[in-house]
């Protein structure tokens, strides 16, 4: 634990990619194999199911550091995080032998069997007894909220340069489900490998966004443009007679997919396809919203009424095993022409090869790409005729060549601490429009954004100090403030939303921009919001 805590702490202070790859080699090279690996399970951003709730772990750490409400409260705005106020607040009053990493896990585990009164008494016993880093991730571990500053590409990086594995092969090998135990981690540094699993997916490719003009990748003729399905990536793998879905944040979701999962029996054994599940609308032959899909993998139980409403759809855009076979060195137009094949015996009203997009020249496809919306798709995919299929985000292959944002003219309302190296600004914030007038011609700021990326630090740090002396309420670790600053805020979708008190909701909002020019009357209303629900629509 105290090792894990101290490169925990490591990873924490850089920003440097290579201090970062240094440092995890170092863990997994002094670590023993049943710690190494669940190193390398909480570094690739998989967590432990929370076993705490905050308002409880909040509770038995002001119990535990003996001072007053208010002022626990007033710490927790300060410093903005929970799991780090109590590691600061409670103090350590005895010493005991330092656990292995392994051994904390299957304690932390324990607690679900114990009740309240029990699960107390071993965490406050626990902070009592750690350092202040190994508190502060024990907290982090207790509420399922352990999250570390690194990409699976760079833990594979490091792992690499410890056991001598390529990182391909090793990506390959931490795809899909696998127990953290010491046996994995030996077969995932040995040249055998591990065990064969018929649900293991490959690493996805993932495409990088094109900025510039697209002429500067060279002549069209030597790239395939698909549209960008908005949808979840999904790869689909049929082995051993039976059917496995995965998302791209290797969630098996098979269940959630039911007619994919029925179609895809007739597949051949070992293949697996690339795509995009999606909600489709096949009156209008082209997808549903994402707010659609989203009503469907949010619910427990897909009863007849939201599989009527929301029918699930394969979009097939590559092809990566075929007859057990790894294809994915196979070039681009060489794979696309074998998935066409192997798609074009399926059942059409759930499964369809990605339609090339025509146009002979550059231009063409960017008239093409400007009616995007108009297919509910968010613009091109341009792939390299001979790319392929790698592994991460590999410049120059595959491009997502989007439509521009959508974006509104906001008002800040409310701002909240961030956390880790930022735990001491506010870096968070929520945004609004103003309303339609009323009846006696007054308007209100209705919240409809929160974005925390898209600021400099300069600004950031400008606006911190703002905030700090134009509070005028404080809720908890949130502060609302003087409605004086606007902010143009970009986004890719918006929708309906009963939850919101503006009535929509927005996806993937950031900051595109600190609109000093702009005074508080000028920011947008529910108008120009309602006018973006009927471009979407």
């Amino acid at each position: 634990m105290k090792r894990f805590a101290q490169l925990y702490a490591e990873l924490d202070r850089t920003t440097s990619t290579n201090a970062k790859v240094e440092a995890m080699a170092a863990y997994f090279e002094s670590a023993p194999p049943e710690d190494a690996v669940w190193g390398v399970y909480f570094l690739s951003g998989e967590r432990m199911k929370r076993l705490l709730g905050w308002r409880k772990l909040a509770l038995w750490g002001r119990e535990a550091s003996g001072i007053s409400e208010w002022l626990f409260e007033t710490s927790l705005t300060t410093v903005g995080d929970l799991a780090e106020t109590i590691a600061l607040l409670v103090e350590r009053d005895r010493v005991e032998e330092s656990l292995p990493l392994h051994r904390w896990v299957k304690r932390i585990a324990s607690l679900h069997e114990d009740d309240e009164s029990e699960q107390r008494a071993k965490v406050l016993g626990w902070w009592r007894s750690l350092e202040r880093g190994e508190r502060f991730l024990l907290n982090k571990l207790l509420t399922g909220a352990l999250r570390v500053g690194v990409s699976r590409t760079l833990v594979v990086k490091a792992l690499s340069r410890v056991c001598g594995v390529e990182r391909a092969v090793l990506q390959h090998r931490l795809s899909g489900a696998w127990t953290p135990d010491a046996d994995f981690y030996r077969a995932l540094s040995s040249e055998e490998g591990v065990e064969d699993d018929a649900s293991r997916p490959y690493p996805f490719f993932l495409a990088s966004p094109l900025q510039d003009d697209p002429a500067t990748l060279g002549d069209r003729s030597e790239w395939l443009a698909e549209w960008k399905w908005d949808g979840i990536r999904a790869q689909l793998i049929r082995r051993e007679g039976e059917t496995y879905l995965w998302s791209r944040g290797e969630e098996l979701i098979t269940e959630r997919f039911p007619e994919i999962v029925n179609a895809a029996a007739e597949l051949a054994e070992g293949t697996v396809l690339d795509g995009e599940a999606l909600c489709w609308d096949h009156e209008a032959d082209q997808p549903l919203s994402f707010g659609v899909l989203q009503k469907r993998i949010g619910r427990k139980k897909l009863g007849p009424k939201i599989l009527r409403e929301a029918p699930a759809f394969f979009m097939a855009y590559d092809l990566l095993e075929l007859g057990g076979e790894d294809v994915r060195a196979d070039e681009q137009h060489l794979r696309r022409a074998r998935m066409e094949k192997v798609v074009a015996g399926l059942d059409r009203r759930v499964f369809r090869c990605s339609p090339l997009v025509e146009g002979a020249s550059w231009k063409a496809l960017a008239d093409a790409r400007s009616r995007s919306r108009d297919g509910r798709v968010e613009g091109l995919m341009l792939k390299r005729r001979i790319a392929t299929y790698q592994t991460g985000r590999k410049k120059g292959d595959w491009w997502k060549w989007k439509i521009d944002p959508l974006t509104l003219d906001c008002v800040m309302i409310y701002a909240q601490a961030g956390h880790g190296r930022r735990a001491g600004l506010f870096t968070d914030y929520t945004f609004a429009v103003w309303s339609h007038e009323d009846d006696s011609g007054t308007r209100k700021l209705l919240p409809i954004a929160r974005a925390y990326s898209g600021l400099a630090d300069e600004e950031i740090r400008e606006l911190d100090k703002w905030i700090r002396r134009h509070t005028l309420e404080k809720f908890g670790p949130v502060r609302a403030v003087e409605p004086v600053h606007v902010f143009e805020i970009a986004f890719e979708g918006i929708r309906e939303s009963k939850r919101h008190k503006s009535g929509v909701a927005v996806r993937f909002p950031r900051i595109l921009r600190w609109r000093r020019d702009k005074s508080i009357r000028e920011a947008n209303t529910m108008s120009r919001v309602e006018d973006l629900l009927k471009i979407v629509e």
